[in-house]
């Protein structure tokens, strides 16, 4: 898509597609999430979205400028899958390992989308959402504001970091996956302790552990950090 403005009053279509469906920004985007599992970002296009769509590729420039705009929107609603299904309990630590992993989860469960957009700042509803409510866990905790904040950033990058790095390894054939997970067996399992004696005594831990994602390991350690500091912060202030 190139830049193109159309007024927000004149953008929803009222007539059905060629396949008897009304465009709305919602179809559009979840049409376009499909579409980059199936094809990568070479399916965010005017002509492949269309075509899916049944619809005029100009039509959809009455619901987005341009396919940055799209990749967006698409960012934003894995966002939104996230917090619909998230709800708060009042114990801070566990309800942000429970939004990390459900996080995490959602990542691989579009592992395409979640690397195209795990970098991107949307600035649409459903960031917003998550922002505001993860600052309203770590503030109501008792984390000083520059804390939450430093907390919040951490917290979130890590889980968007694992995600796409953990989508990035589903998406490599089945036949590479199984070949590096043997690697940690056959080559690091053989190295002998007199060159390399921290490999050799931990390899069968090594050949256990490295075949699994250690985002949960990477969240535990976070939140241990972040208790640390809240209960380091009590002491300071006699709370």
């Amino acid at each position: 898509m190139s830049e193109r403005v159309v007024p927000p009053a004149e953008r929803r279509r009222r007539r059905p597609t060629k396949q008897g469906v009304v465009l709305s920004e919602e179809l559009i985007v979840r049409t376009a999430l499909r579409l980059i599992e199936e094809h990568g970002a070479d399916a965010l296009s005017v002509r492949r979205l269309g075509r899916a769509l049944g619809a005029d590729p100009s039509s959809l420039y009455r619901y987005f400028r341009h396919t940055d705009d799209l990749m967006l929107a698409v960012a934003d609603e894995l966002i939104g899958r996230t917090l619909r299904s998230w709800r708060p309990t009042g114990d801070w630590a566990a309800d942000l390992r429970d939004l990390g992993m459900r996080m995490h989860a959602g990542a691989l469960a579009h592992p395409r989308a979640a690397v195209l957009g795990a970098h991107r700042v949307t600035g649409r509803t459903h960031e917003i959402q998550a922002v505001e409510s993860i600052l309203r866990v770590l503030r109501e905790a008792g984390f000083p504001d520059p804390e939450a904040v430093r907390i919040y950033h951490a917290f979130v990058d890590q889980a968007l970091a694992f995600g796409a790095l953990d989508s990035a390894g589903t998406s490599l054939p089945r036949a590479a996956r199984d070949a590096e997970t043997e690697v940690w067996r056959t080559t690091y399992g053989r190295l002998p302790a007199d060159t390399h004696p921290h490999i050799a005594a931990t390899a069968r831990h090594l050949a256990a552990t490295m075949r699994r994602s250690s985002y949960p390991a990477a969240l535990e350690l976070l939140l241990e950090a972040a208790r640390t500091r809240l209960d380091h912060l009590r002491a300071e202030t006699g709370g």
